[in-house]
């Protein structure tokens, strides 16, 4: 399963686009959305949302619940195995 850092850095560059050109349509800082792609921050729901629809992919593609085709993706974080001590519940 890849990263959400990973897949959007793939898809920006597949686009050929800048952080600051994807930053400037999604209206946000372009240090924040570097973040996203450094891994050290995650976007908010509507940041997410507005993301999915710029390079017109699935939340649940980005977040490494289905694959490229849109298969369901093998997540360690099935709904069998989710507790408070692997996945961190705000």
């Amino acid at each position: 399963m890849e990263p959400l850092n990973k897949k959007l850095k793939e898809l920006r560059k597949e686009k050929g686009i800048t952080q600051k050109e994807i930053a400037s349509s999604l209206k946000i800082s372009q240090t924040g959305y570097a973040g996203y792609e450094q891994g050290y921050r995650e976007p908010d729901l509507t940041t997410l949302k507005k993301i999915c629809l710029y390079f017109d992919v699935t939340a649940d593609y980005l977040i490494g619940l289905e694959d490229e085709s849109g298969a369901k993706t093998n997540s360690k974080y099935n709904i069998g195995t989710i507790n408070n001590s692997n996945i961190n519940m705000r």
